[in-house]
């Protein structure tokens, strides 16, 4: 009876593993069939926005702008033929501000500073000086 038990326990896990394995491989499927989809569509509507630039293009070259202004009757303004209004009060622009010209601001620093510029044997002796003119008796010993 103790066999049965065990056998169906057993079963019962490898049924339970299985089920999840289907589960969890159901659902990556099913993701990546969502995220080709997606790709899918993304590549149409760049493919439909390409579309839509090459058609913009020919609409604003120089040949369909010539074709529209001849169906509409128009030509060319000469300068005799402008009519240039002085409206009060309008203060016109200034030409362009530009930036001005890049500079380079030369900074003169040392090569060595003045630290570095004595000897070993002149650094200790200026210590052993300084040593003896710092000297004061005390009962410290001071480090």
């Amino acid at each position: 009876m103790q066999w049965v038990g065990v056998f169906l326990l057993v079963v019962v896990a490898v049924a339970t593993v299985a089920g999840l394995y289907l589960y969890i491989s159901g659902r990556s499927a099913a993701t990546g069939r969502r995220i080709q989809n997606l790709e899918s569509e993304l590549a149409t509507l760049h493919r439909q926005n390409n579309d839509l630039e090459t058609r913009l293009g020919e609409i604003q070259s120089e040949r369909a702008l010539s074709e529209r202004i001849n169906s509409l009757n128009m030509r060319p303004l000469t300068p005799d033929e402008a009519l240039y209004l002085e409206v009060p009060g309008y203060v016109p622009a200034e030409g362009p501000s530009f930036a001005p010209p890049p500079t380079i601001k030369e900074e003169r620093t040392p090569i060595l500073l003045p630290e570095f510029t004595s000897t070993f044997l002149e650094w200790i002796s200026s210590k052993l000086q300084a040593g003896t003119q710092n000297s004061t008796p005390t009962s410290e010993v001071q480090p």
